[in-house]
């Protein structure tokens, strides 16, 4: 079986899943993402065992596993209404596509380089970026003690960090300057979420608040892994996250 054949297979397969969870019951539907986040662990592992192994390539399925658990988790946010629930549908087929075929280009590069990577990180990381904003957003609407959400949080910006700094070396060893910048990186995030816990913002403000930090510190982190961090990338960088803040200290209810 080609390898094309195995990723339509594995898009198909999760996407029956994704609606297969809705038909459960209600208590059993947070086990049912977890399941079908590990289904998701899997079906990659099979559709793209050529080019992975026991060494960093495996950080490819990284990203398809949180991001089944982030889309899922999100799903039952969601009004109980077909109009409201088919696009997410067609969103996590279409993310789960992507995701393959990047990871696929991936692995490839790991081996040697070929013309399509760089699209490939630029999809990578959007759907980084995606991902991050849906489990954020999970985390924040639990509500839970400060120290439950800012373990969540970290636990979750690792392994993203982590895969997202490597797609810019995508080389088969992980440099341990890599698992240095994540966990830094993470405990920046986890940070400013222990500030946000205090911070009268609303679950879309403060998930979207998070994400542009990720958006910051990922492509300052790549630009530093690839060896272009300059002057100017920093500026870019540091006027987007300026601006988020004040757009975020703005459009705070303060008498809230």
């Amino acid at each position: 079986m080609s390898k094309r054949a195995k990723i339509i297979i594995t898009t198909i397969l999760l996407a029956v899943g994704f609606v297969g969870i809705n038909l459960i019951e209600n208590e059993f539907k947070t086990a049912g993402i977890l399941g079908l986040s590990l289904a998701t662990l899997l079906l990659f592992t099979w559709s793209l065992k050529e080019g992975i192994g026991f060494n960093a390539t495996a950080l490819v399925l990284v990203l398809p596993a949180l991001y089944t658990l982030g889309v899922g988790i999100f799903w039952f946010l969601l009004p109980a209404s077909l109009v409201a629930r088919v696009p997410v549908i067609l969103l996590y087929s279409i993310g789960i596509y992507s995701l393959a075929l990047t990871n696929n280009i991936f692995t490839v590069s790991a081996v040697r380089t070929i013309a399509l990577s760089r699209a490939a990180k630029g999809v990578g990381f959007v759907l980084t970026l995606f991902t991050a904003f849906l489990l954020y957003d999970a985390i924040l609407s639990l509500k839970a003690q400060i120290f439950v959400n800012t373990l969540l949080i970290y636990l979750v910006s690792f392994p993203l960090f982590l895969q997202g700094l490597w797609m810019s070396k995508i080389t088969k060893n992980i440099d341990k300057e890599l698992f240095i910048f994540s966990a830094i990186l993470s405990y920046l995030v986890t940070t400013s979420a222990i500030f946000l816990y205090f911070w009268p913002v609303t679950l879309v403000v403060g998930s979207i608040f998070l994400t542009v930090e990720v958006y910051v510190y990922l492509g300052l982190g790549q630009a530093r892994v690839e060896g272009r961090l300059f002057r100017q990338t920093l500026r870019e960088y540091a006027l987007v996250g300026i601006l988020v803040f004040l757009t975020t200290i703005i459009v705070t209810n303060w008498r809230g």
